[in-house]
């Protein structure tokens, strides 16, 4: 019944999001057709917001977009002629979801043995070097460690590709930039919570019951101490899929995150409340996932 009511839920929050996009995008000032390489006349100006039905009233308008995207319908792109959002979306998502994925996977396979160690060497040296490490992947943003990596390892010792995205050598690049940051996000939320853990009842009781370090911190401490980074997989996953504008333009990756930036700088109205969209709807369904981890993790967990 819980997972009924939070699919349900989904709903109206949708819904919600969708009216404040569709809105709040309309008090930008300017307009979609006002760089255009020629003034139109007002006549050709008239019959553009016709055919996109610009000059109807905010809430007609508003209606009439639902009414399509009930039907699955995304709307036509403003900017992009001849592209409706649908299209550019099933062409960029793939590939930011591709890049997402291997982020994802690069930042808890650095930051869940980073933070393990440091929580197991608590106060000592390896503690400290890990932290540093782990403060400077959050602190060092990703247009500072892109530039980097490509100057290092793709113009001077040529190991990897400089951009694009044809091969999967081309992603190793991409995916530590992006990555970097949340490994360091999750190591530190692991060590913290692993921390908080070691001196509870049920550990001590574990330990009185002789079993090693080693044991207790794999069996026991981790698996509580690993539940702040279940809750925030769950927005990063969603950030890491929709992809980094960023990085995407920095390696030239064609992934949404690009249309993000390039339809609101030209206010490509249904571009704009289509990605946002696609992002709500992931970051909802990811959250709800991440839910019933937490169940599988720690049966105290309850929902009903």
């Amino acid at each position: 019944m819980y997972l009924v009511r939070r699919l349900m839920g989904m709903l109206p929050v949708m819904l919600g999001i969708s009216f404040l996009a569709f809105m709040l995008v309309r008090l930008a000032p300017g307009g979609p057709f006002d760089h255009e390489r020629r003034p139109a006349s007002p006549e050709i100006e008239r019959r553009i917001r016709e055919k996109y039905h610009l000059d109807e009233p905010l809430l007609t308008q508003y209606g009439r977009y639902l009414s399509g995207l009930i039907r699955g319908d995304l709307g036509p792109s403003l900017k992009y002629r001849n592209h409706s959002v649908s299209d550019i979306v099933i062409q960029g998502l793939p590939v930011s979801m591709t890049l997402g994925l291997c982020a994802f996977v690069f930042a808890l396979g650095v930051g869940l043995p980073s933070g393990f160690y440091s929580a197991a060497k608590q106060g000592g040296f390896g503690d400290y070097a890990s932290s540093l490490i782990a403060l400077s992947g959050v602190c060092v943003p990703a247009f500072v460690v892109g530039p980097l990596l490509v100057m290092e390892f793709a113009v001077r010792k040529k190991m990897f590709p400089v951009a694009l995205f044809e091969s999967p050598m081309h992603l190793v690049l991409p995916t530590v930039t992006l990555g970097l940051y949340f490994s360091g996000r999750v190591s530190r939320l692991l060590r913290e919570g692993m921390i908080a853990v070691r001196n509870a009842e049920f550990v001590m009781a574990a330990r009185a019951k002789g079993l090693s370090d080693i044991s207790v911190l794999f069996r026991h401490v981790f698996r509580i101490g690993v539940l702040p980074v279940v809750s925030y997989s769950g927005p990063m996953l969603a950030d890491l899929l929709t992809g980094s504008f960023v990085v995407e333009n920095l390696f030239q990756i064609p992934g949404i995150g690009v249309f993000m930036v390039n339809s609101s700088l030209s206010r490509d109205y249904t571009m704009i409340v289509g990605l946002v969209l696609v992002y709500a709807v992931l970051l909802l369904v990811l959250n709800l996932l991440v839910d019933v981890a937490y169940r599988w993790l720690d049966p105290r967990v309850s929902y009903e």
